[in-house]
């Protein structure tokens, strides 16, 4: 079972910048079982290089060209050499479960953010 998360005010979700990206290359990176590495393309944002733990559930070619959602605020991480400027904002908490991306319902602008 899934534990829930604490309740938080909305200041403090306020604080989380959910964006729209899209994905413009993705390769597996060598000597990683999990991650890829992609280019995601912000908008005005600008274009920002983004490692995810999901490529035992993705083909990177299938990943180009999509376009899903990110966390951009958070601090940047160095995972096997590189840095990640971002988060994959999916769905899918059950430990080793697909993740599953999530899909805009019409294609917006690259770098608009959540409400």
């Amino acid at each position: 079972m899934i534990e829930v998360k604490p309740i938080i005010n909305y200041e403090e979700f306020s604080k989380i910048d959910i964006r729209v990206g899209t994905i413009l290359s993705a390769e597996k990176i060598e000597k990683s079982e999990k991650l890829l590495r992609m280019e995601v393309d912000f908008g005005f944002l600008g274009k920002r290089q983004i490692l995810a733990g999901i490529s035992q559930w993705y083909d990177p070619k299938e990943l180009i060209g999509k376009q899903t959602t990110f966390v951009l605020n958070l601090q940047p991480r160095t995972m096997m050499g590189l840095e990640s400027q971002g988060m994959l904002f999916a769905v899918g908490l059950e430990e080793g479960s697909k993740p599953v991306l999530i899909r805009m319902s019409k294609e917006v602008e690259n770098g608009d953010g959540a409400r």
